[in-house]
């Protein structure tokens, strides 16, 4: 059909995701960064009175060390994610067609139940009275229940527990695409197990750990219910100061701030990570 071929695509067609985008989250992103400039009214509220105090308060230094707590907990979160999902969706990759969807539905299940009422269910879990203290004490190994609820660790198993599958579903896709023919040639040649890893399975999995990467890190940097519920009060990440900042003590023009510095550190990581593998792409063709 005219209009229709492949390389005349009819712009119009792009007019309904550009309107989504548009009204729902670009708009959106501009009202914020306005209220980001603006001053804070007396009982909450907004004064629109242009002001760059609210930015020039998160050089304080606990502000640095929310942020920096944020971003050690993406990185932890990604790294387990990815050393515990390539394993897992390369297994899923090499089984049979019927086991590989026992395994998927399996990696699917917990998106049917809703997130917070898994993160209570890992309270219940790891709670002083809780399945593993409980199971613990009755075996002889502990003499008193073990804090492991309100904690850093607690915080960040509810972070992998939650964003694991989102690491396991682009492995799983960029593994199934692998052809065994590469890895039994690389064995023909005598390579090692860890050979044949580094030099084929890895490099031909790339885009896989990058998606799953990128998918993890940027949810979990904003993270708040995770840290609300698991790590309490003594583990506050730059979600759980967005949320105080709005909702507790009503300051937007500083919650606003915060949220557009989160959107920099990340948009400036991404960038980073986009343009250093380029470059390593350009080294490898070089070579």
């Amino acid at each position: 059909m005219p209009g229709w071929s492949n390389t005349h695509h009819p712009r119009w067609l792009l007019l309904p995701a550009l309107l989504w985008m548009g009204l729902l989250f670009v708009v959106p992103l501009f009202i914020v960064l306005a209220v980001s400039f603006a001053t804070r009214g007396t009982y909450g509220g907004i004064i629109w009175h242009f002001t760059l105090s609210n930015y020039i308060d998160l050089i304080h230094p606990l502000y640095g060390r929310i942020l920096g707590q944020s971003l050690f907990f993406a990185t932890m979160t990604t790294i387990l994610c990815l050393l515990i999902g390539f394993p897992f969706a390369y297994y899923i990759a090499r089984a049979p067609r019927r086991q590989q969807s026992v395994w998927l539905m399996l990696v699917l299940v917990p998106f049917w139940t809703n997130f917070l009422v898994r993160t209570y269910a890992w309270m219940l879990i790891l709670r002083t009275e809780g399945l593993v203290n409980t199971f613990l004490l009755n075996w002889g190994v502990i003499d008193q229940p073990v804090q492991l609820l309100y904690t850093p660790f607690a915080v960040l198993l509810g972070l992998v527990y939650g964003y694991l599958p989102f690491m396991i579903l682009p492995l799983y896709v960029a593994c199934e695409r692998l052809d065994p023919m590469l890895i039994d040639a690389a064995s023909d040649l005598y390579a090692s197990r860890v050979a044949v890893f580094r030099r084929v399975i890895l490099p031909l999995a790339k885009p896989g750990v990058i998606a799953g990467s990128i998918l993890v890190f940027i949810p979990t940097v904003g993270a708040f219910i995770t840290p609300d519920l698991l790590g309490g009060a003594r583990t506050m990440m730059i979600g759980n100061l967005i949320q105080h900042e709005y909702l507790v003590v009503r300051d937007w023009p500083l919650g606003s701030a915060v949220s557009f510095v989160l959107i920099g550190v990340v948009i400036i990581l991404l960038t980073t990570y986009a343009t250093g593998g380029r470059h390593l792409r350009l080294e490898e063709v070089t070579k």
